[in-house]
C-alpha cells in the first residue's frame, strides 16, 4: 500500500507542477504584462518602470521559480483591482464554494446511488426507465437553464426559497440541486452498470445459494465492489463542481470562489485568475489522489496493478 501511495503521490506532484507552469504562463497570454499594468497612455519610461518593479525584466525561468516559491508558502501577490493580498481574498471566499460543492455532491449521491441500485436490481422495469429518463434529462439540460427554472418555480411562482445570498441553509438548496443534478446521470449510470455486472458474478450466486439475506448480498457483497469506480468519479466530480461553480454562483449571486473568478475575468485581474486556477487545480489533483488511495483500500488488486 505504501509503495502504491508513493507512486500515485509522485504522479500527483508532476501534474501539479505542470499545472503551475500553465498558470504562470497565463500572465503572458495577452502579451507584455507590463504594458497591461501600465495602462493606456503610459509612456515607454512608465512601462519600463513597471517592468522593473514587478520583475518582468528577469529571465522567464527565474520569474517562474520565484512565483512558484512564493505560491508554495501562500503568497500569490496582490490583486490588481482589489489592491489586497490575493491569498486572503481567495481563502475568504473558498469555504462558501466548498460548502456549495459538498451540498451538491451530497444531493447527487443521495439521488443517484439508490436509483442506480434499484435500476440494476430490476432492469427494464419502470424504476429502471425512470432512472434512465432522469439521467438523460440531467445530461441534456444545461445547468444554467435548470437553475433559472428552479428560480422561476420555487422563488418567483411559489415563493418558497430565496434566490440570492448565503445567510441560511435555504439559500443553498437551489444552487446545490442545480449544481448536483448535472453530475447525477454519470454517477447513477456507473452505479447501475457496476451493480448489474457484479450481480451476475459467481460469488454473488454463491452467496445467494448459501441463503444469505438479500440486503446482505446487495450491500455487503455487491455494492462494495460496484461502488469502487463511483468513488473515483465522485472525487473527480467534486473537483469539477468546485471549478464549474462559476455559473451557478453567478446566477444565484453567491459570494464564493466561482463568483470571484467571474469578477476577475471581467476586471482582467491576472494575479487573481492565476491563483484561482492554481488553487482549484490543486484541489482537483488532491481529490483524485485521495480517491486512488481509497480505491486501493477497497480493492487490494489495484495496489499490484
Amino acid at each position: 500500500m505504501f509503495a502504491y501511495a508513493l507512486k500515485r503521490l509522485g504522479v500527483a506532484v508532476l501534474v501539479a507542477l505542470t499545472v503551475s507552469l500553465l498558470c504562470f504562463s497565463m500572465i503572458y497570454l495577452s502579451g507584455d504584462p507590463a504594458i497591461a499594468l501600465a495602462g493606456e497612455g503610459a509612456t515607454e519610461e512608465d512601462i519600463e518602470n513597471v517592468r522593473q518593479f514587478y520583475g518582468f525584466d528577469r529571465p522567464i525561468v527565474v520569474q517562474y521559480f520565484d512565483w512558484l516559491g512564493r505560491a508554495l508558502v501562500g503568497d500569490f501577490g496582490r490583486s490588481n483591482y482589489l489592491k489586497a493580498p490575493v491569498a486572503s481574498v481567495i481563502f475568504e471566499r473558498l469555504p462558501t464554494t466548498m460548502l456549495l460543492g459538498a451540498c451538491a455532491l451530497t444531493f447527487a449521491l443521495v439521488l443517484s446511488l439508490p436509483l442506480g441500485v434499484l435500476a440494476a436490481i430490476r432492469p427494464n422495469s419502470i424504476v429502471d426507465r425512470i432512472a434512465l429518463t432522469i439521467a438523460v434529462i440531467g445530461q441534456a439540460m444545461p445547468s444554467f437553464w435548470f437553475a433559472l427554472t428552479l428560480i422561476f418555480w420555487f422563488s418567483i411562482k411559489w415563493r418558497m426559497l430565496p434566490v440570492t445570498g448565503t445567510d441560511s441553509w435555504k439559500h443553498f438548496i437551489m444552487p446545490s440541486i442545480a449544481l448536483g443534478y448535472y453530475v447525477t446521470p454519470a454517477v447513477m449510470r456507473l452505479t447501475r452498470a457496476g451493480m448489474i455486472d457484479v450481480l451476475s458474478s459467481d460469488y454473488i450466486r454463491t452467496a445467494r445459494a448459501k441463503g444469505l439475506r438479500t440486503g446482505t448480498v446487495l450491500f455487503k457483497h455487491a455494492l462494495r465492489n460496484a461502488i469502487i469506480p463511483v468513488v473515483s468519479l465522485a472525487a473527480v466530480q467534486f473537483g469539477f463542481m468546485l471549478g464549474g461553480s462559476i455559473v451557478i454562483e453567478t446566477i444565484f449571486a453567491i459570494n464564493g470562489l466561482g463568483f470571484l473568478a467571474w469578477e476577475s475575468i471581467q476586471r482582467a485581474d491576472l494575479p487573481m485568475m492565476q491563483a484561482i486556477v492554481l488553487v482549484l487545480s490543486v484541489f482537483y489533483i488532491l481529490l483524485t489522489f485521495l480517491a486512488d488511495l481509497l480505491n486501493a483500500f477497497l480493492d487490494p488488486r489495484i495496489r499490484v496493478s
